[in-house]
């Protein structure tokens, strides 16, 4: 096939990536001119596994290009729109400027046998808007979320757990066509769901209101744990034996972050309350307000255990990502942590793998570590906030030599804790005695 892909982000550049490693002709539209000039020399804007290997081969192959010329877009058939619907800046409602933008450039370029298809997170009724303007040029869309994990997106790309087709009644014809592109897939078994347009669109956001009022739900209970003595982890154990709940995402810790979970779970309320609906979904407030507030948590435990002041204390921070295996820190429960820290006058050094330079971006005035020695150095306080396994899997008997405090905050409850308190740790986790 012939594909072009709008927006050549995260979910742009990797999705491009993939489609030209399973054979089609792509050519990646976006812009701006720094990124479309890193990408097309094989360099990934972003830190994503797999990522760059993927890029170099298929821009070898000679099946991926990247421009900024819209007009591109007539040179294919299939056009994927894959641009941010980022918060706005005086609500919680999806900020769709990007993807009006997106469909006003690809509208001179299309035509009679053209399939539009939208892969951006959008509030419910968008696609059926456009695509009354898309009608109008004789093509026609189809709605097809993504579902991919930030360190997985490559694979969650080529191998999808699930294929939504949201289209209008009875277009066969672009089902056909987006069998075609994902052919690879749907031999490979991949699940298929032909739905209208409000169920697709309804699929993405309903799955990060479920996942993250599932975390939200053991924060909860961490909560209580940390009023009664109980331990959530093995709450969470017990109750994850329980077929119908299940264990996976029942972790208690500091909470979700980054650019998909936060940001998607207050457009989806805002969005409800415009249909009128918002008693519906009125229980993601408290979601969201339990998730902040267990980053409140970890600033409220570091101040008790230095003694009920941070000030001129160093405290070491391991991670800024909002998970590990991204370079991501947006709304990330790390750097807040180490920003709320910073500002009740501790000293604090914050290190990580991949982050450093976007954090850096943020938040530059936070000093920051080359290496997780440099920041347990001379540390009265240690925390945990990103799981990457170089944390969680520091030697607690040479990190005790390094520091000068022997603290330690586990704001993912992912350490040894038997390990640690053997090695002189006081060891303080998210719910757990």
């Amino acid at each position: 096939m012939r594909i072009s892909v709008t927006g050549c982000g995260y979910l742009g550049a990797v999705h491009a990536s993939a489609m030209a490693k399973l054979g089609h002709d792509v050519i990646g539209i976006d812009v701006d001119e720094p990124k479309i000039a890193s990408l097309a020399q094989g360099e990934p804007p972003f830190f994503e596994p797999e990522l760059p290997e993927l890029l170099t081969a298929s821009i070898a192959s000679g099946r991926l290009r990247f421009t900024t010329d819209p007009a591109a877009a007539a040179e294919a058939t299939v056009h994927f729109v894959a641009v941010g619907t980022p918060q706005t800046s005086d609500g919680n409602a999806a900020d769709l400027s990007y993807v009006d933008a997106a469909i006003d450039a690809l509208l001179p370029h299309i035509g009679d046998g053209h399939v539009v298809v939208g892969k951006s997170t959008v509030p419910v009724g968008t696609a059926a808007k456009l695509a009354e303007r898309i009608h109008e040029t004789g093509a026609r869309l189809v709605w097809n979320p993504e579902f991919l994990r930030e360190g997985y997106a490559v694979r969650d790309t080529v191998e999808p757990d699930r294929l939504v087709y949201g289209v209008e009644p009875g277009d066969d014809a672009s089902v056909a066509v987006l069998d075609e592109v994902y052919a690879h897939a749907l031999e490979l078994g991949t699940p298929r769901m032909v739905t209208d347009f409000a169920t697709s669109e309804l699929v993405k956001v309903a799955a990060n209101a479920f996942l993250a009022t599932k975390i939200s739900f053991i924060n909860a209970m961490a909560e209580i744990a940390e009023a009664t003595g109980a331990d959530v982890t093995q709450l969470a154990d017990a109750i994850g034996h329980d077929s119908r709940i299940g264990r996976r995402f029942l972790n208690a810790g500091v909470g979700f972050g980054g650019g998909c979970l936060p940001k998607d779970i207050r457009a989806f309320t805002a969005r409800a309350e415009e249909l009128g609906r918002g008693e519906a979904v009125a229980f993601l407030k408290e979601v969201d307000g339990i998730n902040l507030r267990r980053r409140k948590r970890v600033v409220d435990l570091a101040t008790a255990e230095l003694g009920g002041s941070v000030v001129g204390r160093k405290v070491a921070v391991l991670g800024v990502t909002f998970k590990p295996h991204s370079d991501d820190v947006r709304d990330s429960p790390a750097l807040d942590v180490a920003v709320a820290l910073k500002g009740l006058g501790a000293a604090v050094v914050a290190v990580d793998p991949k982050g450093v330079a976007n954090a850096r971006v943020r938040h530059p005035q936070l000093d920051y570590a080359e290496d997780a020695t440099d920041a347990l150095r001379g540390a009265d306080l240690v925390i945990l906030v990103t799981e990457w396994p170089e944390y969680v899997g520091l030697d607690p008997v040479a990190t005790r030599e390094l520091v000068a405090g022997a603290t330690v905050i586990d704001g993912r409850n992912a350490l040894d804790r038997d390990a640690w308190v053997g090695a002189g740790w006081r060891y303080r986790g998210m719910g757990r005695s």
